[in-house]
Formats: C-alpha cells, sequence, structure tokens
C-alpha cells in the first residue's frame, strides 16, 4: 500500500502511462505523428518562398518561368501531396490519441468500480455516493481529455514553436529573434494564470460533487421529501447548490478572460513588429519578399500556440484537480483483508459463534460501543438478541462478517478466529437480512436468487415459501419475474421483508443473521416465518435481533444488551423469572 501511495506521489503522469499498457506504442506513434504534422506545416511557407523567390520577384523569375516551368509544377504539386500526407497523417493521429484515452478510460473505470467494490464499511462510510458518482463520470472524462487533448495539444504547440523558431532563425535569425522577444513576456502570463486557476479548479470539483451529492440523495430519497411536502425546501436548497457550482464556473472562466487580454496583445505585436522591422530589412535587402511572406505566413505559428498555452493550462489543471480526486480511490486499500495465510475451511461451516471478550469502538466514534462482550453460540442453536436502540445489537452481528473489527477480543466461527479466515468463504456461508432492505432493479426471482444465480426455480419458490413470502408474489401481475423498482419501490415494507430473508436462505447458509427483519410483518406472517425457521431443510445457525416477544421467546438462548454490555441470558423461562429488563418487556408486550 505504501509503495502505490507513493506512486500516486511522484507524478500523474506516471499514472496515466500505467493505464496505457497494451496501448502506449500506439500512443507514442501518434504523439510522434503529431510531432511530425506540426513541423509539416512549414511546408506551405517554405514552398510559397521558394515559388516567390524563383517565378515571381526575383530576379531571374521571367527565365525561371520559361526555362524551369517543370520545377514550378513539381513545387506545386508537392505542395498538394505533402498537404494531403499530413491531412492523413492529423487524421491517424487524431484516431490512434482517441483509441487509446477510451481504452485508458475504460480500464481506469474497471478498476475503480472494482476497488469500490472490495472496500470496507468504512470507507463507504467516508465517501458520499454523490462524491463517488463524480469521480466515476466527470472527474474520470478530465482524465480521458488529457489523454486525448491535453497532451497532444501540447506537443502540437510545442512542435510548432520550436520548428518555426528554427525555420525563421535560419532564414534571418536577427528578425527572429526581435520577433520572438515578444515570447518571454507570454509564457511569464500563464505562469501567472496556472498559479491562479489551479485552486479554482479544485474548489470547482468539489462544488460539483456537492451538487451531484444533493441530487443523488433527492432523488433515492424522492418519498420522504413528499411524505414531509418538502418540494421547495429540496428545490431551494438544490438551487444553492447550484448557484455555488455555477458562481465557481464563472470565476474560473473568468480567470482566464482577465489574462487572455494581455496575452492576445503580446501576440498581436508580432504582426506590428515584422512589419516595421521586416519593412526595413527589405529596404536594405537584408531578406527577399519570399522569406517576408514565409515570415508573414508562419507569424500564426508562433503566436496561436502561445494563445493556446492559456486553454491548455486550463485542461491541465482541471486534469490534476480530478485526477487526484481518481487516484485517491484507485490506489486506496480496504483496512479489513484476507491475511498472507488465511484459513479457506473446506466444505460447510459447522454454524458454532463465539465471542471472546469483545470490545468495539468505530474509527470516529468517540465512545466505545461493545464493552467486554462474551458468550457461545453452538451449532444449530437460535439466539435471539434484544435491547435498547443505541445499544450495539447491530454493530455486534456485523463484526461475523467481518465488517468491521473488534478493538479487543476475538470473534471465532467453527473455533477459528474471523480475522484469520478467509473473507470470501466466510461471507458466503453468511445469509444476512439486514434492518434497511435493498432490492435491485431486477425481477423478484433474480432478487431471491442474488447470493446464488445456479439457484433452480422450485427452489426460489421454496424459499419464498419460507419467508412467508410465495402467497403476495403469486398475486404479483408476472409472478416471481415481475420487475422490482429501484430499491423495492412498489412493495410494502413487510413485503420487502421477506423477499430479503428469502434471499439470505436461498445460499442455505451455515450462520442466519436477522436484523430485525419481521419488524414489518404481521403476527399472522411472523408466525408462519418462525415455523419455517425452525423447520429448514438445512443446518443452519440463526442469530435474530428482535423487539417482540412473540419472535425471541422460543430461542434456545437471549441475549440483552445494554449500553453494549450483555446484562442478561438465558432462555425465555430464565430470563422471565431473574424479573429484570426482559421480564419488563413481556410485561409490557403482554400485558
Amino acid at each position: 500500500m505504501g509503495e502505490k501511495v507513493e506512486k500516486m506521489r511522484k507524478s500523474k503522469m506516471g499514472w496515466l502511462w500505467e493505464n496505457m499498457q497494451g496501448y502506449r506504442i500506439l500512443y507514442v506513434f501518434s504523439i510522434l505523428g503529431t510531432a511530425v504534422y506540426s513541423v509539416m506545416q512549414l511546408i506551405v511557407p517554405y514552398v510559397t518562398q521558394s515559388l516567390i523567390d524563383l517565378f515571381l520577384t526575383g530576379e531571374d523569375a521571367a527565365a525561371n518561368l520559361t526555362n524551369r516551368r517543370t520545377l514550378f509544377y513539381q513545387l506545386i504539386v508537392a505542395m498538394v501531396l505533402l498537404t494531403l500526407i499530413r491531412t492523413t497523417i492529423v487524421y491517424l493521429t487524431c484516431m490512434g490519441v482517441e483509441h487509446v484515452s477510451q481504452k485508458a478510460l475504460y480500464r481506469i473505470r474497471n478498476y475503480l468500480f472494482n476497488k469500490i467494490e472490495r472496500q470496507d464499511m468504512k470507507f463507504y462510510s467516508t465517501f458520499r455516493t454523490g462524491d463517488l458518482m463524480t469521480r466515476l463520470t466527470g472527474d474520470l472524462d478530465a482524465v480521458r481529455h488529457m489523454i486525448a487533448w491535453v497532451l497532444r495539444t501540447i506537443t502540437e504547440s510545442l512542435a510548432l514553436i520550436v520548428a518555426t523558431a528554427a525555420y525563421f532563425l535560419y532564414m534571418d535569425w536577427q528578425l527572429a529573434l526581435c520577433m520572438l522577444a515578444i515570447s518571454p513576456f507570454i509564457l511569464l502570463i500563464i505562469v501567472k494564470f496556472k498559479n491562479k486557476v489551479a485552486p479554482r479548479h479544485k474548489e470547482l470539483r468539489e462544488k460539483l460533487a456537492q451538487m451531484n451529492t444533493a441530487a443523488q440523495e433527492n432523488i433515492s430519497g424522492n418519498r420522504v421529501v413528499k411524505a414531509f411536502a418538502r418540494e421547495a425546501h429540496e428545490i431551494e436548497r438544490f438551487d444553492q447548490c447550484n448557484t455555488e457550482y455555477s458562481q465557481t464556473n464563472r470565476k474560473t472562466a473568468m480567470t482566464w478572460l482577465t489574462y487572455y487580454p494581455y496575452v492576445e496583445s503580446f501576440a498581436n505585436l508580432m504582426p506590428v513588429v515584422l512589419l516595421a522591422v521586416g519593412g526595413i530589412f527589405i529596404i536594405n535587402n537584408q531578406i527577399t519578399m519570399g522569406e517576408y511572406v514565409a515570415f508573414s505566413g508562419l507569424i500564426w505559428a508562433i503566436a496561436n500556440p502561445m494563445r493556446q498555452l492559456g486553454n491548455i493550462m486550463n485542461e491541465f489543471q482541471r486534469f490534476s484537480a480530478a485526477a487526484d480526486k481518481v487516484m485517491e480511490i484507485y490506489y486506496s486499500e480496504p483496512e479489513i483483508v484476507d491475511k498472507p495465510d488465511a484459513i479457506e475451511k473446506a466444505g460447510r461451516l459447522e454454524g458454532r459463534v463465539e465471542f471472546k471478550n469483545v470490545s468495539f469502538q468505530y474509527a470516529d466514534g468517540n465512545l466505545p460501543v461493545l464493552h467486554n462482550v462474551s458468550f457461545e453460540i453452538r451449532p444449530g442453536e437460535t439466539v435471539a438478541i434484544m435491547g435498547e436502540t443505541g445499544c450495539g445489537k447491530t454493530s455486534l452481528i456485523q463484526l461475523i462478517p467481518r465488517f468491521y473489527e473488534p478493538t479487543e477480543g476475538e470473534v471465532l466461527v467453527d473455533g477459528i478466529n474471523v480475522r484469520d479466515m478467509k473473507l470470501t468463504p466466510l461471507r458466503k456461508n453468511i445469509g444476512l437480512a439486514t434492518q434497511d432492505v435493498l432490492l435491485y432493479s431486477d425481477t423478484i426471482d433474480g432478487n431471491i436468487a442474488y447470493g446464488d444465480t445456479h439457484i433452480k426455480p422450485e427452489e426460489v419458490v421454496k424459499f419464498a415459501r419460507y419467508s412467508a413470502a410465495s402467497d403476495f408474489i403469486a398475486r404479483m401481475p408476472e409472478g416471481y419475474d415481475t420487475i422490482v423498482g429501484e430499491r423495492g419501490v412498489g412493495l410494502s415494507g413487510g413485503q420487502k421483508q421477506r423477499i430479503s430473508l428469502a434471499r439470505a436462505l436461498a445460499v442455505k447458509p451455515a450462520i442466519l443473521i436477522l436484523d430485525d427483519t419481521t419488524s414489518a410483518v404481521d403476527m399472522e406472517t411472523e408466525k408462519q416465518i418462525q415455523h419455517s425457521l425452525r423447520e429448514l431443510d438445512f443446518p443452519c445457525t440463526k442469530i435474530i435481533i428482535a423487539q417482540r416477544i412473540s419472535t425471541t421467546k422460543s430461542a434456545d438462548k437471549i441475549l440483552v444488551l445494554q449500553d453494549g454490555r450483555i446484562t442478561e441470558m438465558g432462555t425465555h423461562d430464565e430470563l422471565v423469572a431473574k424479573r429484570g429488563y426482559y421480564y419488563s418487556l413481556v410485561k409490557l408486550q403482554t400485558g
């Protein structure tokens, strides 16, 4: 990880080169082609100079037209042919750099998505969804633009300036130096512009991420917005984000517009210098008319690249701001990973779970969530966890599949510390139905079979029956082929919970974890689900977070968590006899 972070600090260009692997030769040839066609732009002025000096204004112009007419035609044909060749090179180089940029973009985007998918929970609590979307879209487009346009334009401008300057010096070094003396002033202005615009682009990037985050949150949470009639408030909030982005964008654009008149003024001095100094040189016969025309015809080859430097610098700073954000994800590494010697237990897990003196605190939290928690669950047992909201129930179960790791103590599955087990086999043996149900924009069948895409249709129906979902699915317009809207829109909370439970059961887990999964279903449906869970056709250890006594009373063991500590442990009858927290819940719910 340290080596990769060091790479990131070394060079953004090195990172681009790394992602051009397989297409580097094509890119190098395309950049060389760009330099070649830039130099070839001198051909037309050179041939024009020769035509004027030999056949129009020279002392022997009339004789040359009579005696060297073949050369006259040869020069014209050469000019046309070389122009066609240059046009072909331009087309091929543009296609080459565009092809490489798209391939690099494809590779980086896939790599980033893969990297994001494999991050741990801490990553997702740090980065906002809208910000991640911006990195995968707008920021990557800036990276592609750098490969396809900025680097090619830099090469084109430098090649043109160097070749033209060399040609000017070859024709008349004194006139050339008079014209090129303006260049340092333009470069000084560009350097000042670069220092001013760099922080603007970073600020602009942040404003764009904020605006995208606001849009993403409102679109995904539109039901909450409508439920509280907050449309006007959210429109105003988005308008504020949009206004800030627009103002920052305007400031960024105005930065270049502030410096552009100075660049343009110095660039426009070149024709004035040529007219004044070049006119004197012609009068003194220091240069020929053909050379003057060549100078005049190539002023643009110095002035235009100088003007272009501002746009190039602007785009380069845009790339720099975007690349910082992209590379932050690109070189990030999850903290919870497989050890080099991690254990992959063959076959199915037995389902034994043990907590030994486990304490836990979130990295960004000030207080511990769990304190010295110890208990054991034997294979096949059903354990219920109860407690007040915020007492650490969800945090506790998230330690089993290693979504987080304890700050102290050990979590063991089948007698092995989960830190020493490979993540994928461990998690494949755990079926998890969370409190916050997420269903994908897919069929009901596809959602249930999400954890095992090779499951047979009849098994999908079986697991839907286990979760008491088969009846309402049968009443859907297309049954199991009914498309579920984004995040399960169109389904009730109880229906989503039952599909989520069927999805958890469909992987036939050795350990089934239910986080308040039946809170939105009626008592009769809950009774059906409890019966099904007792009659599963595969061995399974069940850990259930619940608030209803009807759910917990048949459990083999009940854990009561209070302020991150286990204060009560035992069966329903044992805890009722203790007349503690659990007894008060029984009285409250049953009267």
